[in-house]
This record gives C-alpha cells, sequence and structure tokens, in this order.
C-alpha cells in the first residue's frame, strides 16, 4: 500500500512538473512571438517614416539650410507640408508659376520666388509669411508659440481693431491641432530650413507693424 501510495505520489509531481514546463514553455513561446511582432511594427513604422523622409527631401521645391538642423524632420516636414498639409495652397500666391500650374494641366512649378511668404486674401484676412524670420524662427514664432498656434489657434499678430476674436480665422489648425509633437516639431523644422523672404503683401496692401499685410 505505501509503495503504491508513493508511486501515485510520484506520478502526481511528474503531471504537476509537465504541466508547469508546459506553461512557461508556452508562455514565453508568446512574449516571444509578440516581441517579434512588435519589433516588426516598430521596423514598419521606420520604414515608412524613412519613405516619407526621402518623398519630402525629393518635393522640397526650394534649396535647403540644414546647418544646425535635424535633417529626417526636415524631410519629414517637407512631406507633412508640400505633400499632405497643403499649406502651398494658401501661403503662397499665386501658388504656382504662370507655366506651372497643375489646374491648367500644365506640369507643377511652385511659385519659389514668394513660397509660403503669405499674400493670399481671405475676406478681410491675409494670409500669413510663415518663412524663418529674424533668428531663423518661423513666422517670427518659437517653437512653444508655433505649438499654441497649431493646438489652440492663437493669433499673436492680433491687434486691437482688427476683425474677429484673437483667434486665426482662415488656417485650418482646428484639424492640424491633432498632429503628434513629433510630426509638428518636423513642420517646424522645415519651415526653419527654408530661405526667409519678405511678407508678399499684394498691391494695395503693406507691411504692417507686425509683419502682417494691412490695406493701405
Amino acid at each position: 500500500c505505501e509503495i503504491w501510495l508513493t508511486r501515485r505520489e510520484t506520478m502526481r509531481r511528474i503531471l504537476l512538473v509537465s504541466s508547469l514546463l508546459f506553461v512557461l514553455v508556452f508562455a514565453g513561446a508568446f512574449v516571444v512571438a509578440q516581441r517579434g511582432q512588435a519589433q516588426s511594427d516598430a521596423n514598419q513604422a521606420c520604414k515608412e517614416v524613412d519613405g516619407r523622409v526621402n518623398i519630402g527631401f525629393k518635393i522640397a521645391p526650394v534649396p535647403l539650410d540644414f546647418e544646425s538642423k535635424n535633417r529626417e524632420l526636415v524631410g519629414l516636414g517637407s512631406y507633412l507640408v508640400n505633400a499632405t498639409g497643403g499649406c502651398n495652397d494658401c501661403h503662397t500666391s499665386p501658388s504656382y508659376t504662370a507655366t506651372g500650374n497643375p489646374f491648367n494641366g500644365q506640369p507643377t512649378q511652385v511659385n519659389t520666388a514668394v513660397y509660403l511668404a503669405g499674400g493670399a486674401a481671405f475676406g478681410p484676412f491675409y494670409s500669413r509669411d510663415i518663412t524663418p524670420y529674424k533668428e531663423g524662427l518661423p513666422a517670427g514664432r518659437t517653437w512653444k508659440e508655433f505649438l499654441e498656434v497649431i493646438r489652440n489657434g492663437e493669433d499673436f499678430d492680433h491687434e486691437a481693431g482688427q476683425p474677429g476674436p484673437p483667434l486665426l480665422q482662415v488656417m485650418p489648425w482646428p484639424d492640424y491641432r491633432y498632429m503628434t509633437d513629433h510630426e509638428l516639431l518636423a513642420i517646424y523644422e522645415y519651415l526653419r530650413a527654408i530661405p526667409p523672404l519678405q511678407p508678399n503683401c499684394p498691391s494695395g496692401t503693406t507691411v504692417a507693424s507686425n509683419g502682417e499685410c494691412e490695406p493701405n
């Protein structure tokens, strides 16, 4: 009887150990698989970012200044500004050269002479010059101010007597604010890298003290 109990106890322990080993092996395999999938997803994300960076460099319509700037961010920023953001449509006036308007079936030629220098009229408002101002700041804004503009629509140039509340009225910041900090930093870095230009104020307007176009 004692021998039988010993054998039963031994078999029970063997089964218990085997079960534990199975669980440990299965859990280990699951963890390895999850890590592999996470690494695969991360690699795919990197490839997608790299692809956008390369495209950004190809489609940038102006020479870029990379001094003291993150090259990868500049490339990604160019992709976001020129391929997805549509910034040229509002901040370059006119957006295309006389012989390079794609809406006329012509090969696209961005109007680099006034690229992102603003001046497009939207009712009583004019698009802003978002090229680097003094000290190389896009539209004269620090990174913190730029975030405030995009996240909350803050109009730092709004003056008493101007139409509307002190919020940007034309720029689609309510949509852009959902971009990640990394994407916005890339846009900011790209805008730091493009050539600085004077505000492109149209005929009948002058450059105000805050850098905006205003009627004569």
